[in-house]
């Protein structure tokens, strides 16, 4: 079961699951939903909107609130209308187009002096779709003339095109005298703005140009228009004499919204020179006609309509080629794998915002240098929250990594340690390496009068211990210590592992000096709790061994091994038949020696070794007089001169406050007992027989 839960965290914890949220979103995707496209669209609302851009060829007049005070009640009779189109006529403009539909006869009577004007001048009419074809059939609108639309490939394959039940007309006296006719109908995006209109639509088989699209051919004078239908919808419209007009498969071009116009209102501003001006007519009086929605702002539908032949006429109107979809999901697949690989790398943020701002500039320099749109937005979008998976996991795992760590460092490293490892894991590397270290063993000596005192009191013995080695350990933490184990009475402890410490040496014999002092006071609380005092012996060795995870898959401990480490805790033994508190090994002496005070014990030959080590004991204080007396006293004796090493035992034991009085005891009977052998036996080492 463990097996199985540790595969499965690590499937949870791969990036490369990130791949399932990238297949979830790329399922989403192809759903375009509402939420998809309505993002894209005001995407492309972002790139096309730009500064304003004056137009100079189109002007808008507007039927507005003051028309209605100089001509009275709306509708207008329709010689006001006459009267209206004749004065823009009367000052210059080359075509003039009206969004006015006209449907019904006038009340007034007075549609024959409108037809007449439209016989005079070219004006192109609005006509609507509707769903009440009975009813405009019997106004007189049945068999009307529709300009021509000459149809390349298939023309059956009109699915594509918007299909209407029924287009509304205006009167037919009026509109068999106009210059051309046009479908002012918007479809609206799902958002409700509009953005794209229909070139080109049919019903009942009819095809029926857009306004903006009729005004264009009755300027360009061409009697018909040509559209390319295939089986994969509308691949090209155009006006004889005029550039083809880029469109979608559904005959749609997208509007540029920034033109602004020239607007005047009837009744309110005298209408200036319009030499070789399009004038568009519409109504803006309240309540008859309503704004539409897009992406500049509210539009009255001809100030719309005027932007749509603004677009056709300068060819800025823009597209989305098919390529474009499968560019849009290969860059997803890239981007996402991409992602997951780069998370890896150092410095992965740097890169990544330098691919996104590169994607993200990709659709801007379509737009301006081929006219394309491009929707990133899904994608950035996407890969966002692929970012945010990935950066989870790796937030969790390494929350995980973090909880490992002090779980299984916390108990014996110092909490500034373990915190260090969690913000730098790389500095711990598991499973054993060869380090050198620092390795400290210590033991209680007294113990068996501390058991003594307590008896059967078996919880008592194990709340002094415990108090005990609280003291033992916090000085061992505080001073970057790694805590290995306890023996029972005794602690092992080591430095420069997990982490890197170039003063382990001293700051193992510091932590030696500090349990010292902290076990003086320590014994003054609990001699007057009336329990024995305790005594400590302490060995140190600095040695390479291994250090790392030791013991089976089912339990290992953060431990180190090796002859350095046996050495260690040979010293400990040594340091009480030597009578001395702190036994180091060779290497530690010489690390500390510029800092203590380090003193020779013994060549010695510990249990279970052959080779000699010299052993030193250390001090935090000089006694340089001391010294020199200590180092002759060892060289009579390395060299058998027994009654000269005896005679300076008396000015020794005067030295470092009599710390070493005990050593010199035990050296004075070693030596009289070595005098009873033959001085060419004797090679200076001694030989212990126990640990």
């Amino acid at each position: 079961m463990d097996i199985v839960t540790q595969k499965i965290k690590k499937i949870l914890l791969s990036p490369w699951l990130a791949l399932f949220t990238f297949a979830l979103l790329l399922a989403f995707k192809l759903q375009d939903p509402y939420l998809v496209e309505a993002t894209r669209l005001k995407f492309y609302d972002y790139i096309m909107l730009d500064k304003a851009k004056q137009s100079e060829q189109i002007v808008v007049v507007n039927l507005g609130e003051k028309a209605i005070e100089k001509y009275g009640q709306w509708p207008f009779p329709r010689e006001v209308h006459a009267e209206i189109i004749g004065d823009i006529y009367g000052r210059g403009a080359a075509l003039v187009g009206s969004t006015v539909l006209m449907p019904e006869p006038d009340r007034m009577g007075t549609d024959r002096a409108l037809a007449d004007t439209l016989t005079k001048y070219p004006v192109v009419l609005s006509q609507t779709v509707s769903a009440a074809c009975t009813a405009s059939k019997s106004a007189g609108q049945a068999d009307l003339r529709r300009t021509g639309v000459a149809v390349i490939g298939d023309g059956q394959a009109t699915d594509f095109l918007p299909s209407y039940p029924c287009v509304l007309s205006n009167l037919a006296l009026l509109q068999q005298h106009a210059a051309g006719v046009g479908v002012t109908s918007t479809l609206p995006e799902p958002d409700g703005v509009v953005r794209r209109v229909p070139l080109l639509a049919t019903s009942e088989g009819e095809y029926y140009p857009a306004f903006a699209l009729e005004m264009l051919r009755v300027a360009a004078g061409d009697p018909s228009y040509q559209a390319k239908i295939n089986e994969t919808g509308v691949e090209a419209l155009r006006i004889p004499s005029f550039e083809t007009i880029k469109t979608d498969e559904y005959g749609r071009v997208f509007i540029n919204p920034n033109y602004r116009f020239e607007s005047y209102e009837i009744g309110k501003d005298p209408l200036p020179v319009l030499s070789g001006k399009i004038v568009i007519l519409g109504v803006t009086a309240a309540g008859v006609s309503n704004p539409v929605a897009t992406p500049s702002g509210a539009q009255y539908p001809h100030q719309l309509q005027a932007s749509i032949l603004e677009t056709l006429i300068n060819g800025d109107s823009v597209s989305i080629p098919n390529w474009t979809q499968l560019v849009d999901l290969a860059a997803l697949l890239v981007l996402a794998l991409s992602l997951i690989i780069i998370s890896r790398l150092k410095y992965s943020i740097v890169w990544i915002g330098l691919i996104l701002g590169g994607y993200l500039y990709l659709p801007m320099y379509l737009f301006a240098s081929k006219g394309i749109l491009l929707d990133v937005t899904f994608n950035v979008i996407a890969i966002a929250i692929i970012y945010m998976h990935i950066y989870t996991v790796k937030f969790i795992s390494e929350f995980l990594q973090k909880q490992q760590i002090k779980k299984q460092f916390g108990t014996y490293l110092s909490p500034d340690l373990v915190a260090k490892l969690q913000r730098q894991p790389d500095l711990l590397k598991l499973g054993g390496e060869s380090r050198e270290l620092s390795i400290m063993f210590t033991d209680v000596r007294g113990f068996t009068t501390i058991s003594e005192h307590y008896g059967e009191d078996v919880q008592g013995l194990t709340s002094i211990m415990n108090r005990y080695m609280t003291v033992m350990t916090r000085a061992i933490l505080e001073n970057n210590g790694t805590l290995d184990k306890y023996i029972g009475d005794a602690q092992m402890a080591f430095w420069n592992a997990p982490l890197d410490n170039k003063q382990h040496a001293r700051d193992a014999v510091r932590t030696a000096f500090q349990m010292l002092k902290d076990l003086e006071i320590f014994n003054e609380e609990v001699e007057r709790e009336g329990i024995p005092a305790f005594g400590m012996g302490l060995g140190i060795n600095t040695a390479t061994v291994v250090v790392g995870n030791m013991g089976s898959s089912q339990r290992f401990d953060y431990t180190c091994l090796g002859d350095g480490v046996n050495l260690a805790a040979r010293l400990e033994g040594q340091s009480k038949p030597y009578g001395v508190k702190l036994v180091v090994g060779p290497q530690t002496a010489e690390l500390v020696g510029d800092v203590y005070q380090v003193v020779e014990l013994d060549l010695i030959a510990v249990k279970g070794k052959t080779e000699p080590a010299r052993i030193y004991t250390i001090f935090d204080v000089a006694d340089p007089a001391g010294e020199l007396l200590h180092k002759k006293f060892l060289d009579f004796y390395r060299q058998g001169k027994w009654d000269a090493a005896i005679n300076l035992i008396k000015d020794l034991k005067r030295c470092w406050d009599e710390e070493l009085n005990a050593y010199y005891e035990m050296m004075e009977k070693r030596i009289q007992n070595l005098k009873f052998e033959e001085p060419w036996e004797w090679d200076g080492i001694y030989r212990a027989t126990s640990k």
